[in-house]
């Protein structure tokens, strides 16, 4: 009878412990589902943002086009914008980055809608000015003032942009130069001439960088892989990055043009391919560009 009673027991907890695993694993799985819901669903949001702020690109671009002279602060705005896409590109895919992102794009709508808006006035108005000479006194002040509100929202727009704290770069190119006795260079595609590997980039403004010296590591990869330069090495944590040069210069929290060289190690030639350029803001890569040689 005692061991009936033992056997019962023994089943009931058996039964008892499959369900509880049962439930376990039911459980672990739909929290593993919704994980990768939620990231799928992050990675659309980011695209639908990027879509977004290249849709937004576009419409500066047409405005430029529309004007034999090009409006300085569309221009300027244009470059800004495509800033906050390089950003967007390299950030992480998260919910805290993602609704900082769409916060921004919605604040830059805002501002690109009044300044679309206000260009189009001064290109109705400049039109005019060329038919009537005799309200072009009156024009010019109000195109004045447009000017003005264009400025103030220009500059509105990029307090928008200043978001991190770190130091970015637009505009990377690199390309062969063959170097004259006299210092001149000459930028070239043939690898069988290449004397340097010349490298420029725009440090973007950033307000809340502090400003003074300043440093970025600059990564030139040849079509065998090869890192050229001074080929040293720098870790961040656990990462350690490969780099051809450091570029080091004196910040003074306004946009700055840089150029600098890679040479090839001894006697060694360009080999022919295509080259990839990247910049470094310490272990986070900043910028990316390629180029060919033939």
């Amino acid at each position: 009878m005692e061991n009936n009673k033992n056997s019962m027991g023994l089943k009931i907890a058996l039964g008892i412990a499959l369900v509880l695993f049962l439930g376990t694993g039911f459980y672990t799985m739909n929290l593993y589902k919704e994980s990768n819901d939620t990231k799928k669903q992050l990675t659309e949001e980011k695209q639908l943002v990027m879509n977004d702020l290249n849709a937004m690109a576009k419409q500066y671009d047409e405005a430029i086009s529309e004007n034999d002279v090009a409006n300085a602060n569309l221009v300027d705005a244009r470059a800004r914008i495509q800033g906050l896409i390089d950003s967007l590109k390299i950030s992480e895919t998260n919910v805290k980055s993602l609704w900082r992102y769409k916060s921004k794009y919605q604040s830059l709508q805002k501002e690109m809608d009044v300044l679309l808006a206000q260009n189009d006035s001064l290109r109705v108005e400049n039109s005019y000015l060329a038919t009537s000479l005799d309200s072009t006194r009156v024009r010019l002040e109000e195109r004045t003032v447009f000017t003005d509100s264009l400025l103030v929202q220009n500059t509105a727009l990029a307090e928008v942009v200043e978001n991190a704290a770190v130091l970015s770069t637009v505009g990377l190119k690199g390309f062969g130069v063959i170097e004259r006795t006299s210092g001149k260079l000459i930028p070239t595609e043939r690898a069988s001439r290449v004397d340097k590997i010349r490298v420029c980039f725009t440090v973007a403004k950033n307000a809340l960088v502090q400003a003074g010296d300043q440093e970025l590591y600059v990564q030139v990869i040849d079509p065998n892989s090869n890192t050229l330069g001074l080929n040293d090495q720098v870790q961040f944590g656990e990462k350690i990055l490969n780099y051809s040069m450091i570029s080091k210069f004196n910040y003074e929290n306004s946009n700055l043009n840089i150029c600098e060289f890679v040479v090839s190690k001894g006697e060694d030639k360009f080999a022919k391919g295509r080259y990839v350029v990247n910049v470094f803001n310490q272990k986070d890569l900043v910028s990316s560009s390629e180029f060919t040689l033939k």
